[in-house]
């Protein structure tokens, strides 16, 4: 009798984390990044920096000379200062898009079409790309658009804290972790565990050998709909594709039909350490 409740168990799990895999996405990856057909260009100029995308030739050095050959004008982004997480935060911007600095690649690019003032009006257009769960209710409009909080175009004090003062710390009221040069290791008795149930799956900047967060450390901003676990990857999780909204990193499907689904407070447990079920005593695991 043991060994078929531990047998059921485990089948009933399995088709749990099965109904939770998307086996082939119906729609391309890059999902609102397209940018009504532009793709890759919409972002990116293979040739010719910033002018290569029509942008005025009189920028910046180094944008023209970027790594990732960021095709937008951030000229006057540079050295802004943004304040987010209910004012408790105080980003100041690179001054160049050679700063060596982990906010050039996971801010400042990003800013320079989500900064409440660009996106809205010529990307977005007002649309919603992904089909939101109902109890969204019936919008027309993004729901969660940085920069862009209901009181001024290029507002970020209700925003989620960001920048090279929002760091990512282990211990205290975080997860029992460990920080080495900036990059975490959940390897503690509780971190561990959360990883096998769920996973790690943000990627913080370091600076100044410590985490911080930045736009991408939650966000990937070329996969907007669909996360692809592997046997590499730091989670315990089943290799698949799983469900994905928002181009967040990691398993978050708010639209689940199962009313016990913790998918999308996992998600926001991986640095929140003090709000998951392991930091608080309690057993339970992922549900999908």
């Amino acid at each position: 009798m043991n060994r078929f409740s531990l047998v059921l168990l485990t089948t009933l799990a399995s088709g749990i984390i099965s109904a939770a895999q998307i086996t082939t996405p119906g729609t391309d990856v890059l999902g609102a990044h397209l940018n009504y057909g532009r793709g890759c260009t919409a972002c990116h100029a293979p040739h010719s920096g910033p002018s290569g995308n029509g942008k005025a030739r009189a920028v910046d050095a180094s944008a023209m000379r970027n790594p990732i050959l960021w095709g937008e004008d951030v000229t006057s982004l540079y050295g802004k200062s943004i304040t987010t997480g209910g004012g408790k935060f105080v980003e100041v911007l690179p001054a160049s898009m050679s700063a060596n600095t982990p906010d050039v690649a996971g801010m400042l690019t990003c800013l320079s079409c989500h900064d409440g003032n660009f996106a809205p009006a010529a990307m977005m257009k007002n649309k919603v790309y992904e089909t939101l769960p109902s109890t969204y209710g019936i919008r027309s409009q993004v729901p969660t658009l940085i920069g862009s909080g209901g009181i001024a175009a290029g507002s970020f004090v209700s925003e989620h804290p960001m920048g090279l003062s929002a760091r990512i710390s282990c211990g205290g009221d975080g997860w029992d972790c460990a920080e080495a040069n900036g990059a975490i290791s959940m390897r503690g008795a509780n971190s561990s565990h959360f990883v096998s149930s769920y996973g790690f799956f943000v990627k913080p900047g370091a600076y100044n050998n410590r985490a911080v967060i930045v736009c991408t450390t939650c966000h990937d901003p070329h996969v907007m709909n669909v996360v692809k676990v592997t046997q590499t990857s730091n989670s315990g999780l089943p290799p698949g594709n799983y469900a994905t909204m928002f181009f967040l990193r990691a398993p978050y499907n708010p639209a689940s039909t199962n009313a016990m689904s913790n998918q999308t407070a996992q998600f926001c447990r991986q640095c929140h350490g003090d709000k998951s079920n392991e930091m608080n005593g309690s057993t339970a695991g992922t549900v999908f």
